[in-house]
């Protein structure tokens, strides 16, 4: 690590970009291994490892979209957000679905309360945004 970058905090680091390696294995064969099949893609180790964790869990990943989006129509419009409805159905889902998780006795706590609320909220954005 330069000098400069050593009172940084680890979030400034990532900003700036000063993160050069990913440790992959602790066995060097497979890092070497990964590490050439990055470079001959033309691709970091970072981007590929955050592609297969986004691939695995099945998160959707657009990092630095190639034109932006076009809203010139009303029907465009109309199609985002009713795209944007559909996800925020899903969040609301996994929200409720947490919340109900939490067990009985936690159920009176502030974590409790922010997933109702957040719940809650979720709801009136996606009635307020479906009969847009």
């Amino acid at each position: 690590m330069s000098e400069g970058t050593k009172a940084l905090q680890p979030n400034q680091l990532i900003e700036q970009g000063c993160y050069k390696q990913v440790k992959v294995s602790v066995d060097p064969a497979i890092a070497v291994a990964f590490k050439d099949a990055c470079a001959a893609v033309d691709a970091s180790m970072a981007a590929v490892l955050s592609q297969y964790m986004a691939d695995y869990s099945g998160i959707k990943v657009e990092r630095y979209p190639s034109s932006s989006p076009d809203y010139t129509t009303r029907k465009k419009r109309r199609r985002a957000i009713h795209r944007m409805v559909k996800q925020l159905i899903q969040i609301k889902a996994y929200e409720e679905e947490y919340r109900d998780r939490i067990p009985e006795n936690l159920q009176g706590s502030s974590l409790y309360d922010q997933a109702d609320e957040l719940t809650a909220l979720l709801e009136e954005v996606i009635d307020s945004l479906a009969t847009v």
